[in-house]
């Protein structure tokens, strides 16, 4: 009875939340890339990441370590 609970559960929070990809919108894209020394070629690549993330399709995301 637990194992088709929690089976069912599962099910249900893939079904729901497992087509929502959320990307970066125009304004978040600028404003990360105000920054940038070459905010265009910045920019441009954002952009292209956001469609492939759309598309489905795998992205590589960098990690910056934390310096204190």
């Amino acid at each position: 009875m637990k194992l088709a609970l929690n089976l069912s559960l599962f099910l249900f929070a893939l079904f729901i939340l497992g087509d929502k990809s959320f990307s970066l919108t125009k304004n978040q894209i600028k404003n990360i890339c105000r920054k940038e020394r070459s905010e265009t070629n910045c920019i441009k690549n954002l952009e292209e990441k956001k469609s492939n993330l759309q598309k489905g399709y795998l992205i590589e995301i960098p990690v910056i370590p934390y310096k204190r």
